[in-house]
């Protein structure tokens, strides 16, 4: 179904944005991801003959990859609320798609922020990036590591600060280079197959986890390996895999953030990653809610269809009042947080939370509407349930993510 957008003040661009995408994911990324969601072998999602690589290129292709780069460089120019739009479909035909190729851009966009003294960078990043279609760039975020994964995201909390907690991948400069070490965990989105690396690091350990660095790390230089692709429950369309950093030699260039801005650069990219998620799970929300509604369609049960229950009918009230609060909450934050600077990170963190929350609430409804088949993979709504679950954890899991957001409301007041 097509969901009534009621945001009167669309344009026609805006409208045609939301049809264009949508059918991409319907035709394209759907199909796709249900195939490679039956594969056996996550390790057979990167196989030369995928049909991964072939989605890849065409979102690369449409620009998709581009979405925030800024326009002077060739990114597509999207504004806050066609960016949403434009996620939330792309996470309606694939939360792992849209995963996958929203970290794909971590390492040029970011670099695109690079300082006037930047060139390099920018020429080496930035620009390649935006002109490779082939598959030949590829992006990731490393910030996960086998010993921290959300308290690395806490700023603002008592232990972040601790000397005793640091972070397990270090830099050390040595003249022009920064020497790196140590190991992100199997949870680097994109890290199996990625060419680039948006890599969070610690350089300061008396300053404990607040003592980081951000670097964007070409990932064929010496010293740099890589372990399996993840055998995970949900999202399996999306490669994550461990990064391992062995005496890596950074040209200097190539790092963008010390610790003196450091919790800065971290707060605009969880304010980011955040709000992106939002949206994406916007799309997962209606995807699960629609199957339901389809299904109660159809399906006979007590001698009439299922939708003609009234229990059945205020759980699917219920599923659409939480998809249109999810799209409410979304845009909104999207909409202030990728308009003012610096963002109110909390915002972005209520609309991942609440929004990853809808999204498995209303799958989870869903295949109890389903009874015996929701939990049966002849059915799209037993993956949508395997694949909201896992947004509960990923950038953040919602507990910690919501014990930040807290305290920021709590300095707020005082």
């Amino acid at each position: 179904m097509e969901y009534l957008d009621l945001n009167m003040e669309l344009t026609d661009e805006q409208l045609d944005l939301k049809k264009s995408v949508n059918k991409f994911a319907r035709e394209v990324l759907r199909p796709a991801a249900m195939e490679l969601d039956k594969l056996a072998n996550p390790e057979d999602v990167l196989k030369k003959d995928s049909v991964y690589w072939d989605c890849m290129r065409q979102m690369k292709e449409l620009g998709y990859h581009t979405v925030y780069i800024p326009d002077n460089y060739g990114g597509l120019g999207l504004s806050p609320l066609e960016a949403h739009i434009f996620w939330e479909e792309i996470g309606w035909g694939s939360s792992g798609f849209a995963v996958s190729i929203g970290v794909d851009c971590f390492p040029a966009f970011f670099a695109s922020m690079a300082p006037d003294d930047g060139d390099k960078v920018i020429e080496e990043v930035v620009k390649p990036f935006v002109e490779k279609v082939d598959n030949s760039f590829i992006g990731c975020w490393a910030i996960t590591e086998p010993n921290h994964g959300s308290d690395q995201l806490t700023i603002g909390l008592p232990w972040f600060k601790d000397p005793k907690i640091t972070g397990q991948v270090s830099a050390r400069l040595d003249g022009d280079v920064w020497v790196l070490n140590g190991q992100k965990s199997s949870w680097v989105s994109n890290g199996p197959q990625a060419t680039h690396a948006l890599l969070f690091l610690n350089i300061e350990k008396s300053m404990g986890l607040a003592g980081g660095g951000v670097a964007v790390v070409p990932l064929d230089l010496p010293g740099v390996s890589k372990g399996k692709c993840l055998d995970k429950m949900g999202q399996r369309e999306l490669p994550q895999g461990e990064i391992y950093f062995d005496h890596v030699r950074l040209p200097k260039h190539f790092m963008l953030t010390q610790p003196d801005t450091y919790e800065a650069m971290l707060d605009a990219t969880l304010a980011i990653a955040n709000a992106t998620m939002g949206a994406m799970f916007t799309g997962v929300a209606r995807a699960a809610f629609e199957e339901a509604l389809d299904y109660s369609k159809v399906r006979v049960q007590g001698g009439k269809l299922l939708c003609e229950h009234q229990l059945v009918q205020k759980k699917l009230f219920d599923m659409f009042q939480k998809v249109e609060t999810a799209r409410a909450i979304s845009r909104a934050v999207m909409n202030y947080n990728f308009t003012n600077f610096p963002p109110v990170t909390r915002y972005s963190i209520l609309s991942k939370v609440y929004c990853t929350n809808a999204a498995f609430e209303i799958a989870n409804e869903a295949v109890q509407l389903f009874g015996g088949y929701g939990v049966s993979k002849e059915y799209y709504i037993e993956k949508l349930l395997r694949d909201a679950r896992a947004s509960l954890i990923e950038d953040g899991s919602n507990e910690v993510l919501a014990l930040t957001a807290a305290r920021a409301l709590i300095e707020e007041s005082e």
